[in-house]
């Protein structure tokens, strides 16, 4: 008599795994995400030689060439795992049990994204001496408001452009990241001014990713506290694992225990490179 079986396909599982990891996430529109399975990452860089005036008739000196490399490493682990036990499989939904796979995707993301804001002290300060055009990589913070949200975005643009930015901001776009509390000050500083921006708020809210003032604007939980983020998109490098990355592992009967283990980890490593820190902003927020 033949035995009734029941299987969990980790393809199944993988697949669900998979469509979490591939949401849209802040750090994927405002990063360079490399997805590799080498573990150290080289970006080198020359330093530019000096322009100097020439006299006709004289003889003039060469500057040395410079080549100076920097790494991005990925090796920072993190790993979900689930235990689901055997008779709770059985009695549970299908979609219940995708649900833990999904789930996992989710909070890998966030892991990756707390990474990046993590990184602020290896940006550039901009504070409050910073939104009156006088001081520079001033880390007093800035008390936000609805009455200076817009100098605060000015402001950005300003440091961006002084910093030689303009070229890279008109081709990568800008990105503001915002703590809940600042964003609904832009929010209602757009419900109040113009026409265009006031119903566009109006009619979406506080949805993300909106674009206004020349930047696109996000707000998010995982920034560290009293830090903002905010620069030229894709110059800040994320190295992502690519082999583990939306992988997920099913363990029968893990350690003894009657039931079905549901691993799946992330492996990546954050880096704010020299060349591009000038336009990699961190907000001193209070």
């Amino acid at each position: 008599m033949a035995i009734a079986q029941g299987f969990v396909y980790a393809e199944e599982w993988a697949v669900k795994l998979q469509e979490a990891l591939d949401e849209p996430n802040r750090f994927k529109d405002i990063c360079r995400v490399e997805y590799t399975n080498i573990k150290v990452l080289n970006n080198p860089y020359l330093t530019d030689p000096t322009i100097t005036s020439l006299s006709r008739g004289t003889p003039y000196t060469y500057d040395a060439w410079n080549e100076t490399n920097e790494t991005l490493t990925v090796d920072q682990a993190y790993r979900a795992a689930t235990f689901i036990d055997r008779a709770n499989l059985a009695q549970s939904t299908f979609f219940r049990q995708m649900e833990a796979a999904e789930r996992q995707g989710v909070l890998l993301n966030k892991e990756i994204e707390k990474g990046v804001y993590g990184d602020h002290a290896n940006w550039t300060n901009f504070g409050a001496g910073d939104i009156t055009g006088g001081a520079v990589a001033d880390t007093a913070t800035i008390t936000v408001s609805a009455s200076n949200i817009d100098d605060i975005v000015r402001h950005i643009e300003r440091v961006i452009v002084v910093a030689n930015g303009q070229d890279v901001l008109e081709r990568n776009g800008g990105f503001i990241t915002w703590r809940p509390s600042d964003f609904q000050e832009l929010r209602g500083f757009m419900m109040a001014n113009g026409f265009n921006a006031a119903d566009e708020a109006l009619k979406g809210g506080g949805r993300q990713g909106v674009n206004y003032m020349g930047f696109t604007h996000y707000s998010s939980n995982s920034l560290v506290a009293n830090h903002g983020f905010a620069g030229v998109k894709q110059l800040m490098a994320v190295g992502v694992l690519r082999d583990t990355y939306g992988q997920v592992v099913l363990i029968d009967d893990p350690n003894l225990h009657s039931g079905v283990g549901i691993v799946s980890r992330v492996d990546y490593g954050v880096k704010t490179f020299t060349k591009p820190k000038p336009v990699l902003l961190d907000l001193n927020l209070a």
